[in-house]
Parts: structure tokens; C-alpha cells; sequence
């Protein structure tokens, strides 16, 4: 090889490292249909001001994501034919990341569907999720 060639040759495998190291501290993002809410307990008790608690997750990875933006909530019966049946949830402070809390009344036992809405930060689209929760008395 001339010296020429050789110094090419190094431009282009400097470059080439350079672009990866790049390429490498930028976080990869997931499509938003590998995201999903979890229950972290499928049960509750009958009564006023219950906590829900669920998590966010890459489906792909198994991490919890935290800091998404939860823009939509609702608690109802339908899982029992009764999508009448709708209680008032209030957000309340996570305990860990990625985990999201609510609080709300379960007026009688069965199965309620918590719908939830949510925006992951860096991501095109939404992530939509119902979850059953049943109360017991």
C-alpha cells in the first residue's frame, strides 16, 4: 500500500469508529406497540380510595419505563356487561420508576377495566392498554 492509500485507508476506519461510538450513545427507542401496562396486583378490595398500581414496559426489553404521560383514565364495569358502572380515578405519585399509581372506588366486587392512555417520551403515537382488576369483597 502507498502512503497515500494507507492514510485513506485510516480517515476512513477513524470515521467509520467515530460514527459508531456516535450511533452508540443515542438510546434506541421501540416501536410504541412493544410498550404495554402491566398490573402489579391483579386484585382489590371492595371500598373507597383503593390504589391500582401498574407498570409501563418495553415488551422487548422487560424495562419499566418511566416518565410517560398518562393522558387518559377510565374504571368501569364492562368486563361485566355493565360499561355504565364508571368510578372517578385520581393519579397519584409513583412509588418507583416506571410504576403508576391511581386511586379509586370500587363500589361492588367483580371484574373493572382500567383503560389507559399514555404517551412514552421520544415516541410516535400512543400506548393504549385495558386491564382487568377484579374487586372482592
Amino acid at each position: 500500500m502507498t502512503t497515500s492509500n494507507l492514510a485513506r485507508a485510516a480517515a476512513a476506519a477513524l470515521i467509520g469508529a467515530a460514527l459508531s461510538a456516535s450511533l452508540a450513545g443515542s438510546p434506541a427507542h421501540a416501536e410504541i406497540k412493544n410498550y404495554e401496562f402491566q398490573l402489579t396486583q391483579p386484585t382489590v378490595q371492595v371500598g373507597t380510595d383503593r390504589i391500582v398500581t401498574v407498570r409501563l414496559v418495553d415488551r422487548t426489553t422487560g424495562k419499566s419505563i418511566p416518565d410517560a404521560i398518562i393522558f387518559a383514565t377510565r374504571l368501569d364495569m364492562a368486563p361485566d356487561a355493565m360499561q355504565e358502572m364508571v368510578t372517578k380515578v385520581t393519579p397519584m405519585p409513583g412509588t418507583e420508576p416506571g410504576t403508576y399509581r391511581f386511586k379509586a372506588t370500587f363500589g361492588m366486587a367483580g371484574r373493572w377495566q382500567l383503560s389507559l392512555g399514555a404517551k412514552v417520551q421520544g415516541e410516535t403515537g400512543s400506548v393504549e392498554n385495558k386491564l382487568v382488576v377484579t374487586a372482592e369483597k
